[in-house]
């Protein structure tokens, strides 16, 4: 990526950016390929790009330095933003779109949870709903959808480690998500210029959708109250503890459940998708993968001291992050007048930090586009906020502990125990909604190592 680089000299009030006469084709690619917007303009204009489409004006921006202001050094002036914002229709005031004292009780009730050690005995939990989703893939015969079965044991994993319930009677809850996410991007995108209540497909889907997610927060919350567990250190327990203690009301329980359990889930569903997409066009990468699982666990499940030993499985991990960050972008809103790499950002902005172009920006990453795991075994990594999959500042992601923990585990496994490879014919497009997911789905076949040494050997 191109332009100016060095934030400390002067520079012009106005950020650099796409001409008027460009407007169509910004819409255009709003609607049908924002990873482009972002990508193309920040090649374009350099780190700091004023995108301006009808009455909006979006600064995008794209250095460590930059990022660290607006995340980290001045976040107080940075509420939610776009996207976000749309999605408080079905999350309501959760963790993931609320702000100020809401967004600072609700941390507080929530980040016991998250505790490193309370995640570390979580480890015999994950690797457990692992081996299952190992050995349902094993016995497949024919193509698998992939992240249908990521998201299966994304929530499994969540309801057991931090809900401690069992969401297997939630089959809805996926298609429910996706929902969410299309009418979230729709209002986005449309600057909620279309009312619910016109009868399109996705307006309609959604509010089945939002209907669907109330009514299983609801009965989450009515089985916790039937059978509550002394001393509970689970999300439900924590949080009908604090509704009593502050007088909160059942909506805000609600809200906060549909919310860790899209975010929950979602963003190692798709980590997971891209990962196997990944590997199976670096064979190479999968061999190494499979002598570090071989090497490291023998026939035996994964632990958690485990994750310091598959050093090369958590680079994988890593490389896939930062190629196809789940969170691709971070919407913020200025709420008072700010100076952004030396130019004027007015109150009321949209300003977004991109982690999808950020991970490719030729100064902290050489030749960005290759799929190289060895960067983050080598001895020099680049600036902090070069590298943003799980954002930066008060608002770091809570669970980052449990889903690179969960990749790990399903990585190391699957690569020790099978071999994927996508169906012949399958375009493998990125999709960027709330997360970065494959569109369209990832059906791939399945093959057992035992079965594939067997044919190699004939």
């Amino acid at each position: 990526m191109t332009g100016p680089t060095d934030h400390t000299r002067a520079a012009p009030t106005v950020p650099p950016g796409p001409p008027r006469r460009a407007t169509f084709r910004l819409l255009k690619q709003l609607f049908t390929d924002r990873l482009a917007l972002m990508g193309d303009n920040a090649d374009a204009y350099g780190d700091v790009v004023r995108i301006a489409i009808g009455p909006k004006a979006m600064y995008l921006v794209n250095h460590p330095d930059l990022a660290k202001h607006v995340l980290a050094d001045n976040a107080a002036n940075y509420h939610k933003g776009i996207g976000l914002q749309e999605a408080r229709r079905a999350l309501g005031d959760g963790l993931l779109t609320s702000d100020g004292d809401t967004w600072k009780q609700q941390r507080r009730t929530i980040q016991p949870v998250f505790q490193p050690k309370r995640i570390s005995r979580q480890a015999a939990v994950v690797a457990s709903e692992v081996d299952g989703l190992i050995q349902r893939l094993a016995a497949h015969d024919g193509p698998v959808e992939v992240l249908h079965e990521m998201t299966g044991l994304t929530l499994g994993v969540l309801g057991k480690t931090l809900l401690d319930a069992e969401l297997g009677g939630y089959e809805t809850l996926g298609h429910s998500f996706e929902a969410v996410q299309d009418q979230a991007m729709f209002e986005a995108v449309t600057l909620s210029m279309v009312p619910q209540w016109v009868p399109l497909k996705k307006q309609l889907h959604f509010r089945t959708a939002r209907d669907d997610l109330r009514r299983i927060a609801d009965e989450l919350v009515e089985q916790r109250l039937a059978n509550p567990v002394e001393g509970g250190e689970d999300v439900l327990s924590r949080l009908i503890a604090s509704g009593s203690a502050d007088g909160s009301s059942r909506e805000r329980m609600r809200d906060e459940l549909i919310t860790l359990l899209l975010a929950g889930h979602e963003t190692t569903a798709s980590t997971l998708g891209w990962a196997f997409h990944l590997i199976d066009e670096h064979p190479e990468v999968g061999e190494r993968l499979h002598a570090e699982a071989v090497e490291v666990l023998g026939d035996r499940l994964p632990e958690h001291e485990d994750l310091r030993r598959l050093t090369f499985t958590v680079a994988v991990v890593e490389e896939v992050m930062r190629l196809y960050p789940p969170v691709w972008l971070l919407p913020r809103v200025a709420q008072a007048d700010d100076e952004i790499g030396g130019y004027h950002v007015p109150a009321g902005s949209d300003v977004v930090v991109v982690p999808y172009t950020l991970h490719r920006h030729p100064r902290f990453w050489p030749d960005a586009e290759r799929f190289d795991p060895g960067r983050f075994t080598a001895a020099e990594r680049p600036p902090r906020y070069a590298y943003l999959p799980f954002g930066a500042g008060p608002r770091f992601c809570i669970g980052n502990s449990l889903g690179v923990m969960e990749a790990v585990f399903v990585l190391a496994m699957a690569a020790r125990d099978l071999r994927l490879r996508k169906v012949p014919g399958k375009v493998v497009e990125p999709e960027a909604m709330l997360s970065l997911r494959v569109r369209g789905g990832l059906p791939m076949t399945v093959q057992r190592r035992d079965r594939v040494r067997r044919a190699d050997a004939a």
